[in-house]
């Protein structure tokens, strides 16, 4: 049993290489492969990229994660898909933690810290060990295993922001469901560049437009509107 991390990218020239750094010359190293999917960077992410000999480099000629991380698992060898962030930082443990989760659960998440000491994002932290769906996110990874994402269709493309969420509620009306004792570091930078305060008030209005099923494309907009977010 082998995973196969798939990394969606849009302008991480800043970020990548830390996470590739790791992934590369991790003591288990062979119990997987490495995808990063490129959505269009116009940075120098694809140079960092390609000083990695034994990383897969797709490009997608759409910035959408959903679309990236699709493109990414049609293209995978292994039979555990693994789908991580490029601004994450993974403990050092989370293949033998997948591994041992996939005995009982077909897919999982962790919980995160923020690489931040604001006791307000402690709090924020520290609600990733429920199960309830607004403690959800795409920077918490998703371990799958190929059947499963097959059977429920991979991401939906449909959704160009909140894909995490969507598939999310998929994979738990029919599946266990694990959310893994451990956390992977988070960064901040959302946070800080924008004020605390009104990044959980726009999240909660996005959520809320999201479970009305306002249109993704409009969602999009209103972040970009809102909040001071990088290539976004």
């Amino acid at each position: 049993m082998k995973l196969s991390i798939i990394i969606p990218t849009y302008f991480e020239e800043d970020n990548i290489a830390h996470i590739l750094d790791c992934l590369t010359r991790h003591p288990d190293r062979d119990t997987y492969e490495i995808i990063v999917v490129d959505g269009g960077s116009k940075d120098n992410t694809l140079s960092v990229v390609l000083r990695y000999p034994h990383v897969r480099l797709l490009k997608s000629a759409v910035a959408s994660r959903s679309i990236q991380m699709n493109l990414g698992a049609r293209h995978a060898s292994h039979e555990i898909l693994y789908f991580v962030h490029a601004d994450v930082q993974l403990p050092l443990n989370f293949a033998k933690d997948i591994f041992h989760q996939l005995k009982t659960h077909p897919a999982g998440v962790y919980r995160y810290q923020f690489d931040s000491s604001s006791w307000l994002l402690k709090i924020n932290a520290y609600f990733t060990r429920f199960p309830m769906m607004w403690c959800r996110g795409g920077d918490q990874t998703l371990y799958i295993t190929q059947a499963l994402f097959n059977e429920i269709g991979g991401y939906d493309e449909y959704y160009c922001v909140l894909e995490d969420f969507d598939i999310l509620a998929r994979i738990t009306s029919v599946a266990n469901f694990a959310i893994m004792p451990g956390e992977v570091l988070v960064s901040a930078r959302k946070y800080r560049s924008n004020n605390y305060f009104k990044v959980q008030w726009i999240n909660l209005l996005a959520f809320r437009k999201y479970r009305r099923g306002t249109n993704p494309g409009s969602i999009r907009e209103f972040y970009k509107q809102a909040l001071h977010l990088e290539h976004y």
